[in-house]
């Protein structure tokens, strides 16, 4: 084994997937892009390729050997659970030794575990992910992990982007069905995607795998226009996640004796950018005087990756 120089920390998700190789003391010095790596849809040995080739493209611009990568930590969509990290884990590796690598340190996460520890450099903090699904996670002084959330949009993701869609999609239902169930945003999937009778929703949804969530900004228009069905819609979903924080709050105080405010960044698609639905969703945090308060994540995942990878070198 070579003497360690280097780490690599990669943000895999289901539109692309980031490496960045950087010194040991976190100095980015390389970066690189490739195909998305969400194993859940594309299977683990393509998403194996693509982690596989992205270091090996990281280490040919340093000029570097794999042997000398200390640590890689992958977070990558579709890792929440134990088996699946370790399932990603091994198809790594089988697929390493298959070309002849040596990986010393391979640490497989979820991307919103990346995300978590991006947000604050590493150290404690709470982040809501509210992107096509939802989650909170939080760590504490200790490095404990917690988290709440994240189960699925067909029994969770609360306030996220799938969520918010769906209940648009009911009241756009609800209008077609009931007049008096008027909406601006029956006007709206109209004009925007050609949809104005049930064949046309029904086809879209059941036939034609619409995106659900790529709807939320539509529903914002609404609400700033003063549709209720809209506003309903983004006001419930706010309280649903932020409803996640605090039960995320309870897990972490659960043995202090006075709880005190903790750093919370707001991270995903439909939060990110200032606008309707995230203001809502800080008004709500605020109305329930949650002991938040409320930061800019500092860093992105993929720096998060490799917070994670030094911090795998050392232990």
């Amino acid at each position: 084994m070579d003497k360690p120089l280097y780490i690599i920390g990669i943000d895999g998700g289901g539109t692309k997937t980031t490496s960045v190789l950087c010194a040991l003391d976190g100095a980015i010095l390389a970066e690189a892009q490739g195909a998305p790596t969400n194993f859940q849809i594309i299977g683990i040995e393509r998403a194996s390729h693509t982690i596989l080739d992205l270091i090996e493209t990281c280490c040919h611009s340093v000029g570097c050997s794999i042997s000398q990568i200390g640590a890689v930590v992958a977070g990558l969509a579709g890792a929440g659970r134990s088996g699946d990290k370790q399932s990603m884990h091994d198809g790594i590796m089988d697929l390493a030794h298959a070309r002849n690598l040596a990986i010393n340190i391979l640490v497989v996460e979820s991307d919103a575990r990346i995300a978590l520890e991006g947000a604050f450099s590493g150290k404690p903090g709470l982040i809501i992910i509210a992107g096509t699904g939802s989650i909170v996670f939080g760590k504490d002084e200790h490095g404990k992990i917690f988290r709440a959330g994240g189960w699925g949009r067909l029994i969770g993701d609360e306030g996220s982007g799938y969520a918010i869609g769906q209940q648009a999609f009911r009241a756009v239902a609800r209008s077609l069905d009931d007049k008096r169930a008027k909406t601006k945003l029956t006007m709206l999937f109209e004009k925007r995607y050609g949809l104005n009778t049930q064949e046309t929703i029904i086809d879209s949804l059941y036939k034609e795998n619409f995106d659900i969530a790529s709807v939320v900004p539509t529903v914002i228009e609404a609400a700033l226009k003063g549709d209720k069905a809209a506003k309903r819609i983004l006001e419930n979903e706010a309280l649903e996640l932020v409803d996640l924080v605090g039960i995320t709050l309870k897990k972490m105080n659960m043995n202090i004796k006075r709880p005190f405010k903790r750093p919370l960044a707001l991270i995903g698609g439909t939060l990110m950018n200032e606008n309707y639905y995230s203001r809502k969703v800080i008004s709500v945090i605020r109305k329930k005087m949650l002991p938040v308060s409320i930061h800019q994540a500092e860093s992105s995942p993929v720096i998060g990756a490799t917070v994670m990878a030094i911090d795998a070198l050392k232990s």
